[in-house]
């Protein structure tokens, strides 16, 4: 079968003949670009399912803050209260959320400091009851469906899904497949560099063209994928090795001469501190994803030993008074203290979150670790996450994020594509 030749009416772009996604090409090929071709092929081939899934579940979860607020906006803020209303204690607000819920224990609460924001208690990782802090009504559990689909999705991102025993197998997979997507990304770059920077050779990688049909199609809309895409998604994948490996959180801190944390118990890597993993954010949709529920019965919580939650409170408000989120993990069983995860409005991260630890039985404070006195790895640690989602800049940051998780996919097709005519030695000719 012969290729039609356009005519000269039509506006067809002058895209050069492909050899293969990258394939290494006469005059300019060697051993070691031969060898980077073949890197690159059998990485997308063996990893590319997975790199697949990870690409859709990172495109569903990148704007999951702004669903879950915007799904649970008439439980997530209550009427606007009188001049001279008061909130009642914490206390209280646990008491009348734990009368709601018998039968589970809560694990966190947190509070906003907007006037008019509920107050949310989470019992573990799926459930979280919202309360009007000036009535003590339970507001409800807001969108349960959507958090569980989110929360299924956050799953198979990070660790294919598995629970219990299998998900340390899980999440090495998924680690093994974001460091291959990372090479995948950097032999790319090196393979579709023109030989000579030609306004010709510029548009057959950079303008999209949506005329060209079989291999030329595939060739073309894998080198745009790739280059409007290879920086965003080397950031998504280097600050994942970051939250999947020790090592890479360790090198980190070592680049920047500070001394890496060290890890927690039974965790690979270890947060932004040395404290258990807090709350996402202001809304604390997840302020308990991953926290077990806290095993303190209504008669320990009144024991003399203990002061009451609203004693914490105020002493965690008097610590930072700027304060715009703040979120309480209840203790476990015999535990003397109290972790608190403060976010001040005094920062340009997006989730500044400063760390309290206080005395369960005396309110004192025992560790005060505020987001501004963090030295430089630490710093750029809270940034990975951020940066990893797109959250650091913004809503922009996440749609750019979204846009290169989606190229991803491109990538994969069109690489499968082509690889696929090449191991079956299929000539596709280039037609309109």
């Amino acid at each position: 079968m012969r290729a039609r030749r356009p005519n000269a009416s039509e506006a067809v772009p002058q895209i050069p003949r492909p050899q293969g996604a990258g394939e290494p090409r006469a005059g300019r090929s060697g051993a070691l670009r031969r060898v980077i071709f073949w890197l690159h092929l059998g990485t997308g081939v063996s990893t590319g399912l997975i790199i697949g899934l990870m690409s859709v579940t990172g495109v569903l979860l990148a704007f999951e803050r702004q669903l879950t607020t915007w799904a649970e906006r008439a439980v997530r803020t209550v009427p606007a209260p009188a001049a001279n209303a008061t909130r009642l204690d914490l206390d209280t607000l646990m008491a009348r959320a734990r009368a709601a819920l018998p039968d589970n224990r809560p694990s966190g609460v947190t509070l906003l400091a907007e006037p008019r924001a509920a107050v949310h208690v989470n019992f573990g990782r799926e459930q979280v009851l919202f309360v009007n802090p000036y009535t003590g009504a339970v507001l409800g559990e807001g969108a349960t469906r959507l958090r569980t689909f989110l929360h299924t999705m956050t799953d198979w991102h990070r660790g294919l899904g598995m629970e219990g025993e299998r998900r340390d197998l899980g999440r090495a997979i998924t680690g093994a497949c974001n460091a291959a997507f990372a090479t995948m990304v950097l032999t790319g770059l090196y393979l579709w560099w023109p030989r000579r920077w030609t306004r010709r050779a510029l548009t057959a990688i950079a303008v999209p063209s949506f005329t060209w049909r079989g291999r030329a199609r595939d060739w073309h809309w894998h080198h745009v994928a790739g280059l409007w895409s290879a920086a965003v998604l080397l950031c998504i994948t280097l600050t994942g090795l970051v939250m999947s490996y020790q090592w890479a959180n360790n090198l980190l801190y070592t680049l920047t001469g500070s001394t890496p944390p060290p890890p927690r118990p039974g965790a690979g890597v270890p947060p932004e501190g040395n404290a258990a993993r807090p709350a996402r954010g202001p809304e604390g949709a997840a302020a308990s994803r991953r926290a077990r529920p806290a095993e303190v019965s209504p008669s320990e919580e009144a024991a003399p030993a203990r002061v009451s939650f609203e004693t914490l409170l105020a002493t965690a408000m008097q610590q930072a008074p700027h304060w715009r989120s703040l979120t309480l993990r209840l203790p476990q069983r015999g535990a003397t203290q109290i972790s608190v995860t403060l976010e001040e409005a005094t920062s340009r991260h997006p989730l500044p979150r400063s760390l309290l630890t206080l005395d369960t039985a005396t309110a004192a404070v025992l560790q005060w670790e505020p987001y501004d006195s963090y030295n430089l790895g630490r710093t750029l640690r809270a940034w990975v996450r951020p940066v990893h989602t797109g959250e650091a800049g913004g809503v922009g940051g996440q749609v750019v994020a979204a846009l290169a998780s989606s190229a991803a996919l491109i990538l994969l097709w069109t690489g499968l594509a082509l690889t696929w005519r090449r191991l079956c030695g299929r000539r596709v000719v280039v037609s309109q």
